[in-house]
Formats: C-alpha cells, sequence, structure tokens
C-alpha cells in the first residue's frame, strides 16, 4: 500500500511519501511545497495543483493529513484551515480516502510521546525509515502522519463505518471505553 502523508502549511506545506509492504515501511519520497507571498487565492492554488501532481506522480492508494490545531491567533488558523482544504480538495479530486489525524496522534505513533518536539519526530522518523539524512520539519511532519496511517490506518477505517451505527443507539466512545448517552 503507497501512502502520502501531507503537512498542510500556508506558506510550507510537507508532504510524504512510503509504502507499507506487511509491518515494513519503505521510504519513496517527500518535500515540500513553497508558496511564496502571493496573494490567498494564489498560494491556495499553488497548494491545490502542487498536491494533485503528487497524486498523479507517486500514485498513492490512501492519503492521511494533519488536523489543524486552534492557535493563539484565530487569523492564522483560518488560513492553515484554508490551506488545509485545498490539499484536501486536491486529494479527493485525486480519488483518494483522506484520512486525518491530530498532531498528537501522529507523535504518539512516531515517538511513543503525544507531546514530543518536532525534532523527536524528525529524529524517530529517520530511524524508522532507515533514512541516510534527516528531512526538514514539514516533510518529516508528512512522512509521521503517513507513519501513523500505516500504523492505525485499518483499525481507523473500521472505527469510522463503526461509528453512526453506535452513534444510532446512543453509545459513544469516550477516553477508549464504549459509554451510553449518559457517560456511563
Amino acid at each position: 500500500m503507497r501512502i502520502l502523508g501531507i503537512d498542510p502549511g500556508l506558506r510550507v506545506t510537507g508532504f510524504g511519501v512510503l509504502e507499507k509492504h506487511g509491518n515494513r515501511l519503505q521510504y519513496v519520497t517527500s518535500g515540500v511545497v513553497r508558496t511564496g507571498d502571493g496573494t490567498l487565492p494564489a498560494r491556495l492554488r499553488i497548494i491545490f495543483e502542487s498536491v494533485a501532481e503528487l497524486v498523479d506522480t507517486y500514485r498513492p492508494d490512501q492519503a492521511a493529513i494533519e488536523k489543524v490545531f486552534v492557535n493563539v491567533n484565530p487569523q492564522s488558523t483560518l488560513l492553515l484551515g484554508q490551506a488545509r482544504g485545498a490539499a484536501i480538495t486536491a486529494l479527493s479530486v485525486g480519488g483518494l480516502e483522506v484520512f486525518e489525524y491530530t498532531p498528537m496522534q501522529l507523535k504518539q505513533a512516531v515517538v511513543g510521546y503525544g507531546r514530543a518536539r518536532k525534532e523527536q519526530v524528525q529524529e524517530m522518523v529517520t530511524r524508522l525509515l532507515t533514512l541516510t539524512g534527516t528531512p526538514g520539519k514539514d516533510a518529516s511532519d508528512a512522512l509521521g502522519v503517513a507513519i501513523c496511517h500505516a500504523h492505525s490506518g485499518e483499525t481507523y477505517a473500521a472505527l469510522t463505518e463503526v461509528a453512526p451505527a453506535l452513534a444510532a443507539k446512543g453509545l459513544r466512545v469516550k477516553r477508549g471505553r464504549l459509554v451510553g448517552q449518559r457517560g456511563v
């Protein structure tokens, strides 16, 4: 299975492609898309077109993208959300199912600690994929999202299918436990 990971950003969007063979992960490529200082629509178009080109070039089977976290600056959060939307749209137009992971999920999957620093993610990505050099922070985060999906994607997909049926019965998952409507 080939997975394309995306770390969205309005100025710099990271990408990473890896293949999963059983339990083994193999690095394919990684890098960044830089949008420059143009207008917002021009920058969103660069993200959309670049991600669409990655889909055409590397033909991934699945895509994973980092979720937006709420920043101290609401304007920055909104702009990041728009960059993320451009990337998700390109992935969707390319026929891919898109899986989303929080920064904490990514760090937990790659480093084993949800509050790990970016440098720790870089180091573990380098080790897990046996790379000869260390990718930049944005490319490492994108590879980390792909690694996270490689390790938990099947479980995530299964839960996504089951969730509506559970909700219809008044059940939900809270802190890893199945609970009724009253939280008991």
